[in-house]
């Protein structure tokens, strides 16, 4: 994580904007993203911040976004963020076929969408999280980039209220 957490809105308002930005970066890691929440401080509210969040968030940012999220069912690697790790803590004692459907359809999404599965894992199950990606297979390029947009949306407002101190909505 970022070493900001739960500063409470004010001081995230008030942190230096390179240290914001760092902050913003833990959450998503979009350069573009990060630069637009920071120069848009002070913010009233989580959810002020976090409406402004979404409505910031470009195509671009979602791809580049991509590469700070591991693999569904794959502990994250070095650079990635350390929230992956407790918000994929329902596949920690899945059981191999489990594992073994995850990996195949990870492999799966990837090859017919050119990209990782994204999905707010926080909360979820692994047989959830496979059921989830063996629907979304099903899903035409254009829905899928909408829905997994939509998923990077909820894991930012997770984050950024992890960041900020407050639970989530």
């Amino acid at each position: 994580m970022s070493g900001v957490e739960g500063v409470g809105l004010a001081g995230f308002n008030a942190r230096p904007a390179e240290e914001a930005r760092a902050a913003l970066l833990g959450c998503c890691r979009a350069e573009r993203w990060a630069a637009q929440l920071t120069s848009g401080r002070p913010y009233s509210s989580l959810g002020a911040l976090q409406a402004r969040a979404a409505e910031v968030l470009t195509d671009e940012d979602v791809t580049e976004a991509l590469a700070g999220h591991p693999r569904i069912g794959q502990a994250p690697a070095a650079g990635h963020s350390s929230w992956s790790r407790s918000e994929q803590s329902g596949v920690a004692g899945a059981d191999q076929a489990v594992r073994a459907g995850l990996a195949a359809g990870n492999q799966a999404y990837e090859a017919r969408f050119g990209h990782i599965y994204l999905v707010c894992a926080a909360g979820r199950s692994a047989t959830e999280l496979l059921a989830i990606l063996q629907a979304r297979l099903v899903n035409d390029p254009e829905t899928e980039r909408q829905v997994m947009r939509g998923e990077l949306i909820k894991i930012n407002d997770l984050r950024l209220a992890q960041l900020i101190g407050t639970e989530a909505p």
